[in-house]
């Protein structure tokens, strides 16, 4: 499928744009690669260890966690997937020895109030299906394996053994594809942990919705049928819901989340970048390119495609209401053109962070987490009501 590999590459993009984006500051954590988990077939797409970064907590937050799952799209066949064995999205041999912690996952007192001293863990996406995948068979043509779910549960049981199992208080959460496995994860993650640990989940631009393209398709969800079936997920998604529905639909968090019982947060955009560059408009249904300048560039789109940008929020608060109001699960849906708010500092926590109902990110997550307002469902008025946003704006030649 074409744009797979846009997909790969506009997540590189995206990752690399939270490593440069200037007047980000953060702190280097060393890669550990968990060589145990190979012979358990536990590896990435090319049979490499996986890996994760480990910052350790201190003081009061010496047994609270928090298990951030790292973004970067999916593979949906096998030709993908092959092509990111040769990235750091596939294997660990590419991935870099340091990575730089900002935002929720900030050591900084002042730039990450309410988590900085927690254990701070980041697990490396090597899978391409969102921690689901498990097929057994390896292609000796291809080498590739599909062991994304087996990477979870060897990552999971490495942090059980190094603190985890006395944790106090923990969170599960993660950005894009890792806000997915985040969800579907969920409750997993608690039947893991005391049953006297406080447990909640987040899902950072993770809430992809099944809607059609300006043509009238159902894109995204061949596109996700297609990973489900290469990476062999059906039987790791919430049995509540393949039960009900077709494996393929329980990918998308408006079936999965309603069958989730821990409490769990849900951050997203309105105008997710993603979901408007490849579930709305897709580069299949714009040959011409008349959408290229407006999906690099909010300000840059006409106003008929504003109109349609404002059908698709619809399409997306509409799937949202799988949520309920109840007070465990909460909600920031702002309405900047941006992907993944979290990792990024000047989103999560500064004078001049995004604000959502007189809210910045950071202090709704912390009233949720400790239930200091409920329910906490902020939800934003439409683009161009917010002037504290923080666009994403890419350069293009048209």
């Amino acid at each position: 499928m074409g744009h797979a590999r846009l997909n790969q590459w506009l997540s590189i993009l995206l990752l690399l744009f939270l490593l440069m984006f200037p007047g980000t500051q953060g702190f280097l954590v060393d890669i550990t690669y968990l060589h145990s988990a190979v012979a358990k077939g536990a590896v990435c797409l090319d049979g490499s260890p996986p890996a994760y970064h480990f910052h350790k907590g201190s003081g009061a937050g010496l047994n609270s966690w928090l298990v951030h799952h790292e973004g970067g799209s999916w593979c949906n066949n096998v030709t993908s997937c092959v092509s990111r064995t040769k990235t750091e999205l596939g294997s660990s041999k590419y991935m870099a020895s340091q990575f730089n912690f900002t935002g929720i996952l900030s050591n900084q007192q002042e730039l990450n109030p309410d988590f900085y001293n927690w254990n701070i863990i980041r697990i490396r996406y090597c899978d391409g299906a969102s921690f689901t995948g498990d097929v057994e068979p390896v292609d000796p043509a291809t080498n590739l394996h599909l062991r994304g779910a087996r990477i979870w549960h060897a990552v999971m049981e490495d942090l059980l053994a190094k603190g985890m199992k006395n944790a106090e208080k923990a969170i599960l959460t993660g950005c894009s594809a890792g806000g997915l496995a985040s969800i579907l994860h969920c409750d997993s993650f608690r039947a893991l942990l005391p049953k006297t640990c406080k447990v909640k989940c987040i899902s950072d631009a993770g809430f992809f919705i099944n809607a059609k393209d300006i043509s009238g398709a159902r894109r995204i969800e061949t596109f996700f049928g297609q990973i489900v079936a290469t990476h062999g997920s059906a039987k790791n998604l919430p049995s509540s819901c393949t039960s009900k529905m077709r494996p393929e639909l329980c990918f998308f968090p408006q079936y999965a989340i309603q069958h989730v019982q821990t409490p769990i947060f849900i951050i997203n955009a309105a105008y997710d970048l993603w979901q408007v560059s490849n579930i709305l408009v897709p580069d299949a249904v714009d040959p011409h390119g008349n959408w290229k300048i407006c999906k690099a560039n909010i300000s840059n789109c006409s106003s008929a495609q504003i109109k349609t940008m404002h059908k698709f929020r619809l399409k997306f608060l509409h799937a949202l209401r799988g949520l309920g109001k109840s007070e465990p699960k909460g909600m920031f849906i702002d309405s900047c053109y941006v992907h993944c708010q979290t990792e990024r500092q000047e989103i999560w926590f500064r004078n001049d962070s995004t604000v959502v109902w007189k809210k910045k990110l950071a202090n709704a997550i912390r009233e949720w987490f400790y239930e200091e307002d409920h329910p906490l469902q902020k939800v934003d008025c439409p683009y161009p009501c917010n002037p504290t946003c923080y666009n994403n704006v890419f350069n293009v030649t048209t």
